[in-house]
């Protein structure tokens, strides 16, 4: 066996991970899907109803090669209307949104500056051969602002999240007004904010009532609050038209699937014109969290600290057993191992309230 060695470290360790058949029957606590839309059964038949309109049902192609269609084009002025940006484009996953923008913006001569919390495909990207990268301490403006106060670069890229992923806290504001003062690029990761926050749910932007400039560069996904999958660049058109001619996972990759499209375009729609109604739930939602557990949350994510690896995946299936799912995370993937529930829209206020009682319960016990 090639690989047995490692495997057994891997348990040992309690970082051993498998994949299980989605139980539908288990109140859902766990994914990412914060809006409950990906439950919504219009905007699936409007999005097919759509699709049967159409001559075709795949991309076929590269975006650069007879895939880019009139549907991906309407979604994405959607996208940039919605969100102030001149220019945007769609692909396959959030996860190759970093690597092409990463990739492909950090040139020689350049220097990268990335939270040390930012996702494990924007790192994963920031090793590549060639890539000068600072990491500095998370949400740490002083340190961000002193690494850009005395690097000599040709270029400089900051990359944040708006929403981190497993600590749930947004990024400072300040981030914006640095970036601009150094003519730094700044890359936000809206995966976990875009559809969760701001006065129109489109994310940290939005929340901050920051006006897009053309340094910034947005990226956001389609399979988390947006129901959907697939991903979205947002930038100056300058940005976009350099991304379409540089970024491999652009250039190289099958155009994100019409249906896909089509249904985050619904979703888009959706959240605009319920958002009010939508931020009234999330808001509900924050305040049991609180309540319940005594942690204020920024958006939807509720990380609660176990420490222990083995310890979280025997809560994990307390909770399982007592029919809700949630998140149990460990190392490495965090510097300590929690419980990641996420208060979605899409469960119950009431089934919130019971499944943090049950955390609680399970973690003193």
């Amino acid at each position: 066996m090639f690989y047995e060695k490692e495997l057994q470290a891997l348990k040992r360790a309690g970082r051993y991970r498998t994949r299980e058949v989605i139980d539908s029957s288990l109140k859902d606590f766990a994914s990412n899907d914060y809006l409950g839309l990906s439950h919504n059964k219009e905007l699936y038949k409007e999005s097919c109803r759509a699709l049967e309109q159409l001559d075709i049902h795949a991309s076929k192609a590269s975006m650069l090669v007879n895939g880019y269609h009139q549907v991906h084009k309407d979604f994405e002025d959607a996208l940039c209307a919605a969100n102030g940006f001149a220019a945007g484009v769609v692909m396959g996953s959030g996860f190759n949104a970093n690597i092409a923008l990463i990739e492909s913006l950090v040139r020689k001569g350049d220097m990268l500056f990335m939270d040390e919390l930012y996702h494990a495909s924007g790192v994963l990207a920031s090793k590549f051969h060639g890539i000068d990268v600072r990491f500095f301490k998370h949400n740490d403006m002083e340190e961000l602002e002193s690494l850009l106060q005395n690097a000599r670069a040709k270029r400089k890229i900051v990359a944040v999240e708006g929403i981190y992923s497993m600590d749930g806290d947004l990024c400072p504001q300040e981030v914006f007004t640095i970036a601009d003062a150094h003519e730094a690029l700044l890359i936000v990761d809206e995966a976990h904010s875009s559809g969760v926050v701001g006065e129109q749910l489109m994310g940290v932007f939005d929340f901050y009532g920051i006006t897009p400039k053309a340094n910034h560069i947005k990226m956001g996904t389609l399979g988390k609050a947006y129901g959907s999958f697939g991903a979205f660049i947002l930038a100056s058109e300058h940005i976009v038209e350099y991304l379409l001619n540089r970024a491999k996972p652009i250039i190289y990759a099958t155009s994100l699937s019409l249906y896909d499209t089509l249904l985050a375009h619904k979703s888009l729609e959706y959240i605009l014109q319920n958002a009010t109604s939508l931020k009234a739930e999330i808001a509900a939602r924050q305040k049991i969290v609180q309540e319940e557990l005594g942690i204020t949350v920024d958006g939807l994510i509720v990380p609660i600290l176990v420490g222990d690896n083995k310890r979280v995946i025997e809560i994990k299936e307390k909770l399982l057993n007592l029919g809700y799912a949630v998140g149990g995370i460990r190392q490495p993937t965090v510097p300590k191992a929690i419980i990641r529930l996420i208060a979605r829209v899409g469960e119950s206020k009431e089934d919130l309230r019971r499944v943090c009682h049950n955390v609680k319960k399970s973690i003193a016990e």
